[in-house]
């Protein structure tokens, strides 16, 4: 079995200079939230539920957008530099 080539490839042919690309997916499940906080379901909703993540309704579905789990993030970060993290 032949084994693929490995191409090397120069940082003009990478794009190293330009800006990264914005998520292609900015709503997200409370299931993948809490996936990317790392955070069981059970927990994600009890933070919903508190206010702490907030969620948006579209339809019948609830739905993370990415700037609120950014900005969940910030919050238990300030909560640990202010010595408030349960």
């Amino acid at each position: 079995m032949a084994h693929p080539q490995k191409l090397k490839l120069s940082e003009e042919e990478i794009g190293t200079s330009a800006p990264l690309a914005a998520p292609s997916v900015r709503m997200h499940s409370v299931e993948e939230a809490g996936r990317m906080l790392g955070l069981k379901r059970s927990i994600t909703w009890e933070e919903i539920r508190l206010g702490r993540l907030k969620s948006v309704r579209v339809g019948r579905r609830r739905l993370v957008p990415t700037e609120y789990i950014e900005q969940y993030v910030e919050l238990l970060k300030r909560e640990a530099d202010s010595g408030l993290a349960a």
